[in-house]
């Protein structure tokens, strides 16, 4: 039933039309934090909600402290993925970055980074916030909430980044 209920939201937030837009997160797994400021920097100024639909983890996560709380929304698949932000040595290696781990951390709203403390802490090990704990701090999606916009700008899966070995980087993945 739940799934018919999103799948209904989904669907009608890509076909209604007007001059909105719904940023809708989805299979992102992060990259560097310069960019995502950025990013989430522009998708705040526009006034444009977002809906983690799905996976968001490491960089992408900056969003709650980027998008005010009342235009973000998470459905019942969204999973948000927190570790320390890491840099390449000079020799190649992936270290963490504590002043980049402080960044990270200075972005996420309080009750983000109380969950985050309640948890150990920001380490090169991954941790999820997902289901009633993340309900708790990001509003669950409704219809209305997504069907009042019109298309959508997916982030995640398709995002590319230019590599940059001294930037700051919220995730391990490969490169």
């Amino acid at each position: 039933m739940r799934a018919r209920l999103i799948a209904a939201v989904v669907s009608t937030v890509l076909t209604v039309t007007s001059a909105s837009a719904t940023v809708i997160i989805s299979d992102d797994v992060g990259g560097k934090m310069q960019d995502y400021t950025t990013h989430f920097r522009q998708v705040r100024d526009s006034g444009e909600p977002v809906v983690i639909a799905g996976t968001c983890v490491s960089a992408c996560t900056m969003v709650l402290g980027f998008v005010p709380s009342d235009r973000i929304c998470a459905t019942h698949n969204a999973v948000l993925g927190f570790h320390a932000a890491w840099m390449f040595d000079n020799s190649g290696k992936r270290v963490v970055s504590a002043s980049g781990t402080q960044d990270l951390m200075n972005t996420y709203p309080a009750p983000v980074r109380a969950w985050i403390a309640r948890h150990g802490g920001l380490t090169p090990k991954m941790m999820y916030l997902r289901g009633r704990d993340l309900a708790a701090i990001v509003a669950p999606c409704n219809g209305s909430r997504v069907a009042s916009a019109s298309r959508t700008k997916r982030f995640g899966r398709a995002h590319q980044v230019a590599d940059d070995t001294n930037s700051h980087r919220a995730s391990f993945d490969a490169r």
